[in-house]
């Protein structure tokens, strides 16, 4: 049996391939016969450039059709899929395609110059370039391309993606996903949120992360159905097409951009079968006014990079604000203290998870690996929380200080890291406080040198742009005379959290 995870996908294909997969809001369409047709010429392109099983394949583009059919195209061709962020910048760049030495780098038309610098410094082998209205070289020297037939046998436990999460250290780790992790967890999903024959996914999110590249597209995957597919979310587009659609996944941002609308209402969901939310945390209050707006009520579940999704509020029974559900099936999840002991019901500790879900380890970090992924299989998520009497995941915190702003993970360490090196700062703190809109907004607090007047909020700022993305940013920046710290020195930065929310 081949394990490769398109062969799962291609199983559960409809039999009729000129079923719509993909729909634009402008109303072209792509087909499952574009889908095998596409993403088969985009294997071939890729064993001609001499990609063989296991080589990294890195991918930094916009969201469009195409580079959903590039994905699938690596799996077909066995290699590994390494999504990167469009917002990374040309130094955080170079430290990915240094480390995971991908053969093909597939770049946006527009950044063609600097990726190409990048990644002749790294040694790639070669450089695609590809545009969100089907243009650049990857599309043009793909067509005319005979597609390849079926997929690369692989074995489950094989590498299908890397996905990159920042470090505490400042050092970004490769999670190594396996046709396994992503198989078994697409089919908890599926089975978990009950996907109809007659589902329409409204797809609103970045395709370079966990929760649209895997959780949302492998869904529909599974399903043999369609999504309605923008490239990015936009309140007016979707509650244009709300009523073409029946499953929604979303961050919180998007669900109080919606409720921030007067044209929102009950009747704008009335054909809606789910709405979905994760990556941040739900705010209750937003949880309480979209039920009381909508009729529906959102269901939050729980995952991260290193697993995909853990648990998930039940689609049939209570949908508990404030928590993350119970866990899917086949996944563990456990709550131990500090030196790995299990904790009873109600207690708070660190988060544990144990399953097919699970990631391997880390790309070339096996200390890392040993240190994060227990003896039993367990891997210590560095999530604070606690299993209530009912069984219900709840998060109160999280043991790595990670911000979770506008869904995307910011460690603040690399951001710190930034700060410290501008001259007239003597040390930073960086911590998220809650926020209405991205749920946490990155803050700075700064320290400056003795009897320094500079640098500015603005100079701050100004910096952490030249090297860093977006939405790693602070979007304030406090001046304190001294950051406060506890007995053994180490910076309390809750009490920051606290004085500046």
């Amino acid at each position: 049996m081949n394990g490769n995870l398109y062969h799962l996908f291609q199983s559960r294909f409809p039999k009729d391939r000129g079923r719509v997969f993909i729909e634009l809001a402008d109303g072209h369409t792509y087909s499952y016969a574009d889908l095998e047709d596409i993403s088969g010429r985009y294997a071939c392109l890729l064993g001609e450039l001499g990609v063989e099983k296991g080589d990294r394949v890195a991918v930094q583009v916009e969201k469009s059709p195409e580079a959903v059919f590039l994905y699938l195209a690596c799996l077909r061709a066995g290699a590994i899929y390494l999504p990167l962020n469009p917002a990374y910048t040309q130094s955080e760049v170079g430290y990915f395609l240094g480390d995971a030495e991908p053969r093909v780098v597939v770049c946006q038309t527009e950044t063609e110059k600097a990726v190409t610098e990048v990644a002749r410094k790294a040694g790639v082998a070669h450089l695609l370039t590809l545009g969100q209205n089907n243009d650049g070289s990857l599309p043009t020297r793909a067509r005319g391309l005979a597609p390849i037939e079926g997929c690369c046998a692989a074995e489950p436990d094989d590498v299908a993606a890397i996905l990159y999460t920042s470090g505490t250290t400042g050092r970004s780790k490769g999670g190594m996903l396996t046709h396994r992790n992503l198989g078994s967890n697409a089919q908890a999903l599926h089975e978990t949120w009950g996907f109809r024959p007659d589902d329409v996914l409204l797809h609103a999110l970045p395709l370079f992360h966990t929760h649209g590249l895997f959780v949302a597209t492998h869904c529909v995957l599974l399903n043999g159905t369609g999504m309605l597919f923008l490239p990015k979310f936009d309140a007016e587009t979707v509650l244009r097409l709300l009523p073409r659609a029946s499953v929604m996944m979303g961050v919180p941002t998007f669900y109080t951009r919606l409720l921030a609308r007067a044209d929102f209402t009950a009747e704008s969901c009335a054909h809606m079968r789910l709405f979905i939310s994760g990556s941040a945390p739900l705010l209750e209050e937003t949880f309480h006014e979209f039920q009381t707006r909508t009729g529906h009520t959102i269901l939050e579940r729980y995952g991260m990079t290193e697993t995909g999704m853990n648990t998930s509020n039940p689609l049939d029974g209570e949908r508990r604000a404030g928590t993350v559900g119970f866990p899917l099936p086949g996944v563990e999840v456990r709550v131990c203290d500090d030196d790995g002991k299990p904790l009873e019901r109600e207690e708070i500790g660190v988060l544990e998870v144990r399953g097919p879900n699970v990631f391997i380890g880390y790309w070339r970090m096996p200390e890392k690996t040993e240190a994060e992924i227990r003896p039993d299989g367990f891997f210590i998520t560095g999530d604070v929380g606690k299993i209530d009497a009912r069984g219900y995941v709840h998060i109160v915190g999280r043991a790595k200080d990670l911000i979770i702003s506008g869904g995307f993970n910011v460690y603040p360490k690399e951001v710190e890291l930034c700060i410290d090196r501008i001259a007239g700062v003597a040390e930073s703190a960086v911590v998220g406080v809650p926020h209405p809109d991205f749920g946490e907004a990155v803050t700075a607090v700064v320290k400056r040198t003795p009897k320094s007047a500079t640098p500015s909020a603005e100079d701050v700022i100004a910096r952490c742009k030249t090297e860093l993305a977006n939405f790693k940013v602070p979007k304030q920046v406090h001046f304190v005379e001294d950051l406060p710290r506890n007995a053994m020195g180490k910076v309390q930065k809750n009490e920051l959290r606290a004085r500046f929310a």
